[in-house]
């Protein structure tokens, strides 16, 4: 009864701001009011025709947000009075998330048919459904003689960046994932959760052994911009960053770092983003969360789409694990960027998610499939066997 009053009450709550009414459960008006007048921005200006020009792909950008459908992109473009720097991603297609033993898939399973073509349970980071690791995009890219990095808002060891680069039964095992990071040579990792790497259960210090690796490791982000070359891991908080209004533009400056980095191998590079807090908003029925991790996660297209005119040979992705929160936007305005939206779940929905792409090879991502084939396409296109 108290959830269903909670729930009733989150549909009335309007709070105004300079871009309209966005429905939000979120006490901070003034905080969200602030970060959109603030935030609103005209996409990159960019020449897309040249990335269709490309034939080769070299290098990878797949950005996952999480829990995001078709409505919380709408949202999101509705808010920014209908401009985003996803709309150059001309290529668009369907994912369906359904995992291995159930029809409503978690991040982990997701992320797992993402990162390694495989269904699996829910819960599993890049094992199967008998609990048997597969190789992910990540370790094959590496073992191509690609530069590899993972960037997210949330811990770095949380369920989608996890089932990049670490083989555990269960999403909950956050010491064991951050011991896994210690298995590859991953070039840049950027996001929370330090102390699962040193303040440990089991005493162990990983940074020290990061360091022992050759890692720069570094706490302050800004600071991060002066290395010239990886391997280089940046902590941002010590387990989830703060929402995006709160976070100073981490995820674009991070993004826009690890495309520095990794750009300096010759032979190219993969790089998963993930936006992870679009999944956050949607769990709360917070419409302004949503909207803030949205444009967050969009102003990182903008860097990529940036580099990627500029230097070719590049292949953008943008899709989600599944979606969340069963968000329906029921009213808006694209002249004030107002928006209205309501949710029938506070957790995750079967429905299919969108698939974006531009660069050589964004062809491949046209149509509706499993999300495992993601997982193909990526091979694909980089010509991998």
């Amino acid at each position: 009864m108290n959830r269903l009053i909670l729930h009733l009450g989150a549909i009335f709550i309007l709070i105004q701001t300079g871009l309209g009414f966005t429905q939000s459960t979120d006490s901070t008006a003034d905080s969200l009011k602030t970060y959109l007048n603030e935030r609103f921005y005209d996409p990159v200006d960019v020449d897309v025709q040249k990335l269709v020009q490309q034939k080769r792909v070299k290098n990878i950008i797949l950005f996952i947000g999480d829990g995001m459908g078709v409505t919380h992109v709408f949202s999101g473009l509705t808010a920014n009075k209908g401009k985003l720097n996803l709309l150059n991603l001309k290529t668009i297609g369907f994912s369906k998330t359904q995992p291995a033993t159930r029809y409503v898939t978690d991040s982990a399973a997701g992320g797992t048919a993402l990162s390694t073509g495989v269904k699996t349970y829910n819960g599993a980071i890049a094992v199967d459904v008998d609990s048997l690791p597969v190789k992910t995009i990540l370790e094959l890219a590496e073992k191509e003689g690609l530069a590899t990095g993972l960037v997210a808002t949330s811990s770095i060891t949380h369920a989608t960046p996890a089932s990049f680069i670490a083989h555990q039964k269960s999403r909950s095992l956050d010491f064991e994932i951050a011991k896994d990071f210690m298995n590859t040579d991953i070039d840049v990792f950027i996001g929370g959760g330090q102390r699962f790497f040193d303040k440990r259960e089991d005493g162990f210090n990983l940074i020290h052994d990061l360091e022992n690796k050759g890692y720069q490791v570094l706490s302050d982000l800004d600071a991060a911009f002066d290395v010239e070359t990886g391997p280089l891991a940046v902590f941002t908080a010590e387990e989830s960053n703060l929402r995006a209004s709160k976070r100073n533009g981490m995820l674009p400056k991070a993004t826009e770092l690890a495309i520095k980095i990794l750009s300096q191998n010759e032979k190219g590079f993969f790089l998963m983003v993930e936006g992870s807090q679009i999944d956050w908003g949607a769990h709360g029925s917070n419409t302004g969360y949503v909207i803030e991790d949205m444009l967050d996660l969009d102003l990182c297209i903008g860097k990529a789409l940036e580099f990627a005119v500029k230097e070719g040979e590049t292949l953008i992705i943008l899709t989600a694990d599944h979606e969340t929160g069963g968000m329906a936007v029921e009213d808006g305005s694209m002249q004030t960027g107002y928006v209205k939206a309501d949710y029938t779940t506070g957790g995750h929905t079967g429905v299919m998610v969108p698939v974006f792409a531009a660069g050589p090879k964004a062809e491949l991502f046209m149509g509706i499939y499993e999300n495992t084939a993601i997982f193909y396409k990526i091979k694909k296109a980089l010509g991998i066997n």
